[in-house]
């Protein structure tokens, strides 16, 4: 740290925007011609031993710098780095020459410690950042003011998503900024500006000057909108000062120390007097933070994820960067419209490299009658839209997005500044033997969960079932390595298939999930009891329980167990509380195989399906339309009677079936998949099935009450039905008696029943009906089940636009 007078210093301040290939070109370039000792860099401070990670010959960009807190409440920041990042470039070039090389800003402790403009805690102990504001400032990090990184936000149904920190100016600046330039907007002031500068050194002191412009405007005019933010600011202006005054202590020459900073920050560090002194940097509220690098992709750093300090297109500006290495910028114009022109043919839209010529000529004069000496991203869209789409915008919107952002994501050296929870699972994966589906291509495994008794060991023996352990608690992390799969074993609660895939965004999900635990488990853990707490109804809390129990977290599962028994005594919601029971009767089932103790989860199972039972013939006076939910309780319900009859009533169940399937007032559709149920239970004999037939399907009956009682009927047991004449009998003479308004009405159920027949029931349906007709049966079946002819197809289109009303 510095002393409290001013210091004299000649260190040649370099100011960037964050993510620019014409800085870093520059950057290179200035870095040969002045040769220094001494190379320091914007970051953390205390993040100057990744350095050497980052510059090694195995690492790819993008990557990124993460800080975390290693308590709560969670806070992040994130430093990201394309390879055209300039602070990239510039650590490169100082461990190929030699060069000392370090980051000077405040250390991460610092930076999670202080209070930023809209930061909250909420009651889960995680940082939630408001959105406000992050519309704006469409130029990214370090256009004019600067950011290192973003504070990352949490967000459960999407997962994690970096926000920018809350800007210190307004939008409404860069806005005028554009606006004088005669620039649309600030993103195309900026590239042609400085992106397309090819002078010697005309960059750098086209943003010192800038940044001076800018600091006398935030100063004087009405821009400064986070008063925290400008603190912020001038507190790690004083810090990087005094790592330059360090420097300078330890040996290196003024001239021979290049800073490279964010442009906002160039000006100050030039002409502020002197550091922070070491008694002021002890006053600084602190954290005990942590450090990692990890693989970044070029869609998380575009703005387009919600990045608000990224920038619209990554693989765009990683083009230009290619084109400035090769000494041919002239050409990035060439390449980028080849590359969309390239994805239309590829989704069946030719153009042909004249049009590409035409194209790139067109880009050109636009970007001409700007004063411009190469076009611009948004030169290049209006002339693909032009050309390509021939003025409409939705023949290209894909291929251009596509084109600008790319598919890039980084990678890092074997073993590089892992994490704690990346070791877990590297452990993990070595002790369950997976470590051959660390493989990008896919590979489907197929896992027995009983005893495998031909093995000694126990570790062996259930090998099987610790990896279905691991994948759900990845599962529910949001790691995307396994995908669940039907496993082809109908009823088999012992067999599970997934699909394993390592990616390096599944890399990226791994180093994430840090901030929710060191270890695959604890992660896990602290996920599932932040949804727990969230959990609002029973439908979600049960769902919650089998979680639980597939992860193997018996603390948890029983944490949700209480959870579904209070809401379970509020409500009255028979779909919910069924669709519970069936999720507990399911997890009862295989809990021995999991070797998992369920005996607190049969009084549960118990109590749902007692109130689901008194609720139901109540919540059958619905509509159509509510009914299909209920269609599938009552199935689930009628189940758990089924195979766990001697935990539940059975009784009180088959009891109030028989009340429904005799209720006229009741959902007719209900009462006949409650009476199909009876009949297949053995409860209905088959004089009073043709009592309920006769009484439900008699003239005079409403053509949806009585269609709709047989669709019901219809839905279970239909090989049973198919062979009593008699039901079809009745259902010939019911729908010759209805007139033609009743006739379409009753069509809506009973296209709705057929339309779930296969083609041999639906024959043998026609077969019958031929009989009843004195037709030949054959006959009769190939001309109902042949093809429509155009007049009935007319009908039927008719049909569609009837108004049924309620129905």
């Amino acid at each position: 740290m510095s002393s409290s007078g001013k210091t004299e210093r000649a260190v040649h301040i370099f100011g960037v925007r964050h993510l620019s290939p014409g800085g870093a070109q520059h950057l290179k370039q200035f870095l040969h011609e002045i040769q220094p000792t001494a190379v320091l860099i914007e970051g953390p401070s205390d993040a100057t031993q990744e350095i050497r990670h980052l510059v090694n010959k195995s690492t790819k960009p993008p990557v990124a710098l993460l800080a975390f807190t290693a308590d709560l409440p969670i806070r992040t920041a994130m430093w990201p780095l394309a390879v055209y990042s300039p602070e990239y470039q510039a650590m490169k070039w100082a461990e190929e020459q030699g060069a000392y090389c370090a980051f000077i800003d405040l250390p991460s402790s610092v930076m999670l410690a202080l209070d930023l403009g809209q930061s909250r805690i909420d009651e889960r102990g995680e940082d939630k950042k408001s959105d406000e504001g992050n519309e704006g400032n469409e130029g990214g990090e370090g256009d004019v003011s600067d950011e290192g990184g973003g504070i990352v936000e949490r967000d459960e149904g999407n997962g994690e998503r970096e926000v920018q920190e809350e800007r210190l100016h307004s939008r409404s600046l860069y806005e005028r900024i554009a606006e004088l330039a005669g620039e649309y907007d600030y993103e195309m002031y900026w590239e042609r500006h400085y992106e397309h500068n090819l002078s010697r050194d005309a960059y750098r002191q086209a943003i010192l000057a800038s940044s001076a412009q800018m600091r006398e405007w935030t100063e004087e005019e009405e821009w400064v909108t986070a008063r925290k933010e400008y603190a912020y600011n001038a507190l790690r202006e004083l810090y990087m000062l005094s790592q330059i005054e360090a420097a300078i202590a330890a040996g290196h020459a003024p001239e021979r120390i290049v800073v490279v900073c964010g442009a906002y920050h160039a000006s100050a560090l030039a002409t502020l007097p002197a550091g922070m002194t070491d008694a002021e940097f002890d006053l600084l509220p602190k954290r005990n933070t942590k450090l990692t690098l990890m693989p970044y992709s070029y869609y998380r750093l575009s703005s387009m994820s919600g990045y608000g300090a990224g920038n619209r297109a990554p693989r765009y500006f990683e083009m230009m960067w290619e084109a400035m290495e090769a000494g041919r910028p002239q050409d990035l114009a060439y390449r980028y419209l080849s590359q969309v022109a390239g994805r239309l043919r590829q989704s069946g839209t030719h153009r042909s490299t004249a049009e590409v010529i035409e194209a790139v000529r067109l880009a050109q004069s636009l970007a001409a009658l700007h004063g411009g000496s190469a076009p611009t991203l948004r030169d290049l869209h209006d002339a693909a839209q032009s050309i390509f789409g021939h003025g409409e915008l939705s023949v290209v919107a894909e291929p251009l997005a596509r084109v600008d952002v790319g598919t890039a994501i980084g990678e890092l050296a074997e073993g590089v500044s892992q994490t704690p929870i990346q070791d877990d699972l590297n452990r993990q994966f070595k002790r369950l033997k997976l470590d051959k589906y660390k493989s990008s291509v896919a590979a489907d495994l197929a896992l027995d969960l009983r005893e495998n008794r031909r093995v000694k060991s126990e570790e062996a023996a259930y090998l099987d079932l610790h990896r279905s352990v691991l994948l759900h608690r990845m599962q529910l992390l949001g790691i995307t390595f396994a995908r669940k799969q039907a496993s082809g074993q109908d009823s088999a609660t012992w067999a599970e298939h997934w699909v394993l895939q390592w990616t390096p965004e599944v890399e990226i999900e791994v180093v994430e999930s840090t901030l929710l635990g060191e270890t695959i488990e604890l992660a896990a853990a602290f996920r599932l009891q932040q949804q727990l707490e969230s959990c609002t109804s029973v439908s979600e809390a049960s769902a919650l329980i089998r979680v639980a129990c597939e992860c193997a977290m018996l603390s948890q599962m029983e944490a949700a167990r209480e959870t579904l028994q209070k809401l379970a005594v509020d409500s009255q919601d028979v779909g919910q509380i069924a669709g519970a029971a069936h999720q507990l009767a399911i997890i009862i089932g295989y809990g021995d195989i999991r070797k998992l103790d369920t005996a607190p989860l049969l009084p549960l199972l118990e109590q749902l399906f007692l109130r689901a039972c008194l609720f139901l013939v109540d919540a059958c006076g619905c509509n159509d339309e509510a009914s299909g939910a209920l269609l599938t309780a009552i199935h689930e319900l009628n189940q758990i009677a089924q195979e766990h009859h001697e935990l539940v009533d059975e009784a009180l169940w088959v009891k109030e079936l028989h009340h429904l399937a005799g209720r006229d007032d009741r959902n007719p559709r209900l009462s006949g998949y409650a009476c199909a149920i009876l009949l297949e239970r053995g409860e209905l004999s088959a004089g009073e099935c043709a009592e309920e037939v006769s009484r439900r399907l008699s003239p005079g009956v409403p053509a949806d009450l009585g269609a709709g009682w047989f669709e019901g009927l219809s839905m279970r047991n239909r090989y049973s039905l198919l062979s009593r004449m008699s039901l079809w009998e009745q259902l010939n003479e019911y729908i010759a008696e209805l007139d033609d308004e009743e006739f379409r009405r009753a069509l809506v159920f009973l296209r709705r029943a057929f339309s779930s027949f296969n083609s041999r029931e639906k024959t043998m349906v026609a077969e019958m009906l031929g009989e009843l007709w004195n037709v030949n049966a054959e006959a009769a079946a190939e001309v109902l089940t042949g093809e429509l002819k155009e007049a009935e197809e007319q009908m039927l289109d008719e049909l569609n636009d009837f108004d049924f009303g309620d129905l």
